[in-house]
């Protein structure tokens, strides 16, 4: 039986295991790297990336330490959540995706941090599976979007071009969308989101635009993987 004093303190008499905690560390270790690659690899989020990424690990290990160090004290599980309260993050978080990625490390982290190592490994497995499916199939069925971005070097101020443009683009796609115009003082710069059918209407409508618009500068871009606009 325990004693008033160490039920009231929350401390136990479970011993610490210093080699599932190394265990559970380098399974951490391992399934960071693997929620890293795949934010990623299969990630949209346009901006902090790679900082990003990089921060997953450090989430998903320090979670584990900590629930290592509390889960058999509640003395110390309160008085981590009375620290944690004075914790502020500046840092917003721009997409819904990234909060994703963060909740999946703070998840594996308690799962190894407990000691529920199979669950975590097969719940882990399997959401990043179903999320590689996902985004498989998102791709596969926006493959035919691209974005065009054209640029004239030498525009006539009084003579903005946008409309010609419109009308040589939209000859040649199933639809087109203006999402960005810069006119400046001697150059004009436009990108469009279209829509295709084949790669074939892609070197017609280059040629197109070449033979209205000699001195024009064509790029296509796949917007899965540009980085902005």
């Amino acid at each position: 039986m325990q004693s008033e004093l160490e039920l009231f303190t929350g401390a136990s008499n479970a011993p610490f295991s210093l080699n599932e905690f190394l265990i559970n560390l380098l399974l951490g270790a391992a399934l960071a790297i693997v929620v890293r690659w795949h934010f990623l690899r299969y990630g949209s989020t346009l901006s902090n990336r790679d900082e990003l990424a990089g921060v997953l690990p450090f989430i998903l290990l320090t979670t584990i330490l900590i629930i290592t160090v509390v889960k058999s004290s509640l003395a110390l599980s309160l008085g981590l959540v009375g620290a944690l309260s004075i914790v502020r993050f500046r840092t917003p978080i721009k997409e819904p995706e990234e909060l994703a990625y963060l909740f999946l490390a703070i998840a594996i982290g308690l799962g190894l941090g407990a000691n529920q190592v199979v669950p975590t490994l097969v719940a882990g497995a399997f959401i990043l599976l179903a999320m590689t499916l996902i985004k498989q199939f998102n791709r596969s069925a926006s493959a035919k979007n691209l974005y065009l971005s054209v640029g004239l070097g030498s525009v006539d101020a009084a003579a903005t071009p946008i409309d010609d443009l419109n009308a040589v683009i939209s000859q040649h796609v199933r639809s087109c969308d203006l999402r960005r115009f810069d006119d400046r003082s001697q150059s004009l710069e436009a990108t469009y989101l279209l829509d295709v059918d084949s790669t074939q209407d892609l070197s017609r409508l280059s040629a197109a635009l070449k033979g209205a618009f000699p001195e024009i500068t064509i790029t296509f871009l796949d917007q899965n993987g540009m980085p902005g606009i």
